[in-house]
């Protein structure tokens, strides 16, 4: 008997040429009279839809707010909500508070996928070795600890190790936490900033390591970046902002970021300004001193594209507060990083003239272009990281999207490569020059995050610390295919899942993308995807132009007036799934975050039909207006703004809060943020979901979850990540039901 589809987002509905209907998920079919028929199917389906009634969502008055941009009036009724301290938007917030806790109530595999993630997290974790002095610094989680306690030794074994500093202390509900950590050269004091409530603003206080007393140190307001240490001890640099206005902390703009210094034993009131830029305010600026102290490495930035270099022998100044700082490179050339000093020579990580990045070698003396000296070449990968390491240079590249580690001498000469376990990430290189190893986390699909030791001179390498989860990697079968985007563009995916599934376009996925800032989506091995393989279900990466996995060109490719390639790619390995037969539509879930929250939501809107459940997390959603807050107007690299009429119309064409549409029937949708993100501010997340409930028709739910005293994701305690990553679980489970899909039935 012949079967046709008529797919819909939530399932699809197969009608047999004798007109009997299928009800999705009751299993039966009805062949009888055709006036018999209509009437029973028309009964059924209004049966069906009952519990499917739109849900109430609290009152959400549409302003008359209307900004003008190059000649176009553009509405904006949710301005409102930007006031998120405000008593109209406390009072919405309440109701959508309320609506998800009943919502969420009724998902029922959420008890059962938290109660697994439990399990899984209950094991050790560990963190990266790093060195002060000739001591060792390390983490472990225990399990399930709120947070992971700081150890130091004096080996990179486990057994001796003593605490040095638990986050755990911090507060009773585990939500002010450790957000970092820097080390006098001379091993004898730790800085270590605190983040209160998941946000990005950090208080520096000082530790004497051997004690474990604390200084009377407190330095507030800073932001984006790390302390920056002398030789000696003595003090160190950091990035600061002016004190933000009472009441605006988590949504005032970030400019003029100053550099300051810090001497041990002053009021930080005092500290002295070592470099800013009043006469551009948008001028990132970031210090950083080598692994000696004796460097001082000044950079400024505009978004991701370029920026310049300054430096100072620190040796050499007379005073510690005012370095003679010189260009090492100018602005506007390209991308540079010092990953390191040998010999007085700044080893540079570059993409000047090299697509893919090079390193070259600056003589700080003779800085100038003409005098670089080139020592690895651009190559077939990209040049993701660099460290010294045992007088040696170790370098990690990606090549289609997979790790290699390859052992240079100074000069450049090849000396070989570091075996790694399988195909997968290394996730961080951790090296000095004058130390005989370097450390490397390992990690994939199917392999738990794992620390190594690895001696530059053989390229051996082992394992040092144990992993225990309840995971056995060969039930998962992990690949890497690669797919057509509309315009052409070869892009490709990782599909990971449970082995032995059947093609028959029964599965249900989740799409998980970002695409955007340069960053390398690359195998990672997470415990919160677990529960989802172990129900049968299929996780997909696909690497979206907007990332760094292949260069320059594919970061640009998916920017500004060119990000809607970005949304191409994605659309397109939906389509490609569905077309390979692991899934169809109605059951393909799609979530990310930050720029990924913007991908999803962006997604979408373009393509209702084609997703079954949606995930916006923590998203970039009000493009016409995210660089007036807080950090944004860094982004601008990468999107635009609206000051260009080209980008105005590019950003307006997929700006989520600007393209919802009444009277669409969209996906379910789960829309969260964090109240205290202060680098998403979380008005965009409110005035997309105040949008999409407003247009939404149908049952399919539009929720709306904010995260107590959580920020963008950074610093939460377990119990809240579990949480947070059960209720994803469940939402996908809920609404992605193969069963309630079932597919041709004859």
């Amino acid at each position: 008997m012949r079967t046709t589809k008529n797919e819909s987002p939530r399932c699809t509905w197969i009608q047999e040429d004798t007109a009997a209907l299928a009800f999705p998920g009751k299993g039966f079919t009805l062949g009888l009279m055709k006036w018999q028929r209509t009437i029973l199917a028309l009964a059924a389906l209004a049966l069906w839809l009952v519990p499917m009634q739109a849900m109430q969502y609290p009152d959400a008055p549409r302003g008359d707010a209307v900004d003008t941009f190059h000649g176009v009036a553009v509405a904006d009724p949710y301005r409102w909500l930007e006031d998120t301290a405000g008593e109209a938007t406390q009072a919405w917030l309440d109701g959508q508070e309320a609506l998800w806790n009943e919502y969420a109530a009724g998902l029922g595999e959420r008890g059962a996928v938290a109660a697994r993630l439990r399990e899984l997290w209950d094991s050790p974790r560990y963190g990266l070795p790093q060195w002060s002095g000739d001591r060792y610094v390390f983490s472990i989680n225990s399990g399930l600890q709120p947070h992971s306690v700081v150890y130091v030794s004096g080996t990179d074994e486990l057994g001796d190790e003593r605490v040095l500093l638990d986050p755990n202390t911090f507060s009773e509900d585990g939500t002010v936490s450790l957000a970092g950590m820097g080390f006098s050269p001379d091993g004898r004091y730790m800085g270590w900033g605190v983040s209160d409530g998941g946000s990005d603003w950090r208080t520096w206080r000082v530790r004497d390591m051997e004690t474990g007393e604390d200084l009377p140190t407190e330095i507030r307001w800073s932001k984006f970046g790390g302390l920056a240490w002398r030789a000696d001890g003595a003090g160190f640099y950091y990035r600061r902002y002016d004190p933000p206005e009472a009441g605006r902390e988590y949504d005032a703009r970030n400019e003029l970021g100053r550099i300051h210094y810090h001497a041990l034993g002053t009021d930080p009131a005092d500290d002295p300004v070592v470099y800013d830029r009043p006469d551009d305010p948008r001028l990132f600026v970031g210090a950083g001193t080598d692994e000696s102290g004796r460097y001082l490495i000044v950079s400024e930035a505009r978004g991701n594209l370029t920026n310049g270099l300054l430096f100072a022998d620190l040796e050499a100044a007379e005073n510690p507060a005012a370095p003679a700082l010189r260009t090492l490179v100018p602005d506007g050339l390209a991308r540079f990083w010092v990953f390191g000093f040998a010999d007085g020579l700044a080893y540079t990580l570059t993409n000047h003239q090299a697509e893919r990045y090079r390193i070259v070698v600056i003589d700080p003396e003779a800085p100038e272009i003409e005098h670089w000296r080139e020592i690895v070449p651009e190559g077939g990968g990209v040049i993701d990281s660099a460290t010294l390491s045992g007088g040696r240079i170790v370098v990690q590249y990606l090549e289609n999207v997979i790790a290699r580690v390859v052992v240079h001498e100074l000069d450049g000469t090849p000396a070989g490569e570091v075996a790694l376990p399988g195909p997968g990430t290394v996730a961080g290189l951790r090296g000095r020059a004058g130390r005989e190893a370097f450390y490397f986390a390992f990690t994939s699909f199917n392999y738990p995050t794992t620390i190594f030791r690895c001696d530059p001179a053989t390229g051996e390498s082992e394992a040092i610390r144990p992993v225990g989860i309840d995971f056995d990697p060969e039930t998962v079968e992990v690949s890497q295919e690669f797919y057509e985007s509309r315009d052409g563009a070869r892009v490709p995916m990782f599909i990971v899942h449970r082995k032995g599934i059947e093609r028959d376009g029964s599965n249900p996925v989740v799409l998980y993308g970002y695409g955007g800032f340069n960053v390398s989506q690359t195998p990672r091995f997470s415990v919160s995807i677990l529960p989802w393989l172990e129900r049968g279900g299929v996780y997909v990466m696909p690497n979206l132009r907007g990332g760094g996995e292949f260069g320059r060109e594919w970061h640009q490719a998916g920017t500004r007036t060119r990000k809607q390639n970005t949304f191409d790619d994605f659309i397109a390995a939906a389509e490609w799934l569905i077309a390979e037969d692991y899934t169809r539509r109605g059951l393909i879930g799609t979530t990310g975050g930050s720029n990924g929250g913007l991908l999803t939501a962006a997604a979408m809107l373009q393509r209702p039909d084609l997703f079954g459940a949606v995930v916006s997390d923590v998203g970039v959603h009000d493009m016409l207006r995210y660089h007036r807050f807080t950090i944004g107007h860094q982004w601008a690299t990468d999107y635009g703004t609206v000051d260009d009429p080209d980008e105005f119309a590019a950003l307006l064409a997929y700006s989520p809060v600007h393209n919802v549409r009444k009277g669409i029937g969209y996906p379910p949708t789960l829309i969260t943020t964090g109240e205290f993100d202060d680098r998403v501010v979380p008005a965009h997340s409110f005035k997309f979901a105040a949008a999409l409930q407003w247009a939404q028709t149908g049952g399919n739910p539009v929720v709306l979850r904010v995260e107590r005293r959580a920020g963008h994701g950074a610093g939460r305690p377990m119990d809240t990540i579990i949480g947070k990553e059960a209720d994803r679980w469940a939402f996908f489970l809920e609404h992605l039901d193969a069963e309630a899909c079932s597919g041709d039935e004859t």
